[in-house]
């Protein structure tokens, strides 16, 4: 065979692989903002849905089923599945993280911090530098009031829910130095007033819970807490 026979033959075949072949459309279903795990940051993204189509001199022919949806990333446009949703954006985090604060500082204050001013003020410190810059000693007594009120004949079984309930989103995307912090945060309001009484070392632990930590890594963080800096 020639050189220019070759070339016929390989020009055709170029030809023939742009004019036929199994392309995938897609079109936009809805949009938002994501973590795009290849930036690294939130990014805005596209749901697409797609349908694969064989596609001959450039016209659509037969249909070739659809494809799984995908997240399409506005600034990398790389393609993820809908589980990349899972991760909250860092907006996101930064308010899961700043309820959370705000759920365990309620839940000592209701085991038996609420009627001291030094655990009150502790606690006010503590929600506001988590992000609820407003937050006052009148507003917590006011909703402690609300919640006590509010829950049945088992408060404590009560207040677990509630904590879990804040706390059981965030853990799995906390390292576990945030997840231990936020015990912290936790014991030094109960130690504001004094040693732990026996409700609030039950409200930590309960705390701990939520968040995933083990046992002795619950009583050692209650035991450094307890250690003068």
């Amino acid at each position: 065979m020639g050189d220019a026979t070759r070339s016929r033959d390989q020009r055709a075949q170029r030809s023939g692989l742009r004019l036929a072949g199994v392309r995938t459309s897609w079109h936009t279903v809805d949009d938002g903002d994501f973590f795009c795990p290849a930036c690294g940051g939130d990014r805005s993204y596209r749901r697409r849905a797609g349908r694969r189509r064989f596609v001959l001199l450039g016209v659509p022919l037969l249909s070739r089923g659809r494809v799984a949806p995908v997240l399409e990333c506005a600034a990398c446009h790389g393609h993820f599945g809908p589980e990349a949703l899972d991760h909250p954006t860092t907006n996101r985090l930064a308010l899961l993280l700043r309820d959370a604060v705000h759920a365990v500082a309620l839940a000592v204050l209701t085991a038996g911090g609420r009627e001291s001013r030094a655990a009150r003020e502790a606690a006010v410190h503590s929600v506001r530098s988590a992000g609820y810059t407003g937050c006052t000693e009148e507003q917590l007594v006011t909703l402690l009031a609300a919640l006590a009120a509010d829950r049945d004949s088992s408060p404590s079984v009560c207040a677990e829910i509630e904590l879990h309930e804040a706390l059981a989103p965030l853990a799995p995307h906390l390292a576990p130095a945030g997840r231990e912090s936020l015990l912290l945060h936790g014991a030094r309001i109960a130690l504001a007033d004094g040693p732990y009484c026996a409700a609030e070392r039950e409200a930590l632990e309960a705390v701990g819970r939520s968040l995933r930590l083990e046992d002795e890594d619950v009583d050692r963080l209650l035991a450094q807490a307890r250690t003068p800096h």
